[in-house]
């Protein structure tokens, strides 16, 4: 819950990078939430509404590109590389690749390694 948040903190935050816990903890809670806000939706408004799903998907979607594009810059590519998945199956296998691949190890020109001074068990 603690990397969710983090990322609602950095709303906006287009620089920087972010270690792969950080996107996939996001991610998790962002799909957990999400079910909670369809429910939510068949409960009080009933099938087909989509009102509430709506407004959290709206609401989370610019937090969802900023920790994308900051996953991005930890493995050294630019945030316009979130455009790959426009490529019809083969752009979002890609993506999904490089939002798995371990980041760079020290700086690289986004900012500091984000696991500097971090244990590695």
């Amino acid at each position: 819950m603690e990397y969710f948040l983090q990322a609602l903190r950095n709303y906006a935050v287009f620089s920087g990078r972010a270690r792969r816990r950080e996107y996939w903890m996001f991610v998790l809670f962002n799909i957990l939430f999400s079910l909670v806000a369809g429910v939510a939706d068949y409960v009080f408004a009933g099938a087909g509404s989509g009102a509430i799903s709506g407004l959290y998907a709206l609401a989370l979607l610019i937090p969802s590109l900023a920790v994308g594009i900051r996953r991005l810059h930890d493995v050294g590519k630019s945030g316009w590389f979130m455009f790959i998945a426009l490529v019809p199956l083969v752009g979002a296998i890609w993506l999904l690749v490089l939002f798995c691949t371990e980041g760079t190890r020290d700086d690289n020109e986004y900012g500091p390694d984000p696991k500097e001074g971090v244990l590695a068990f």
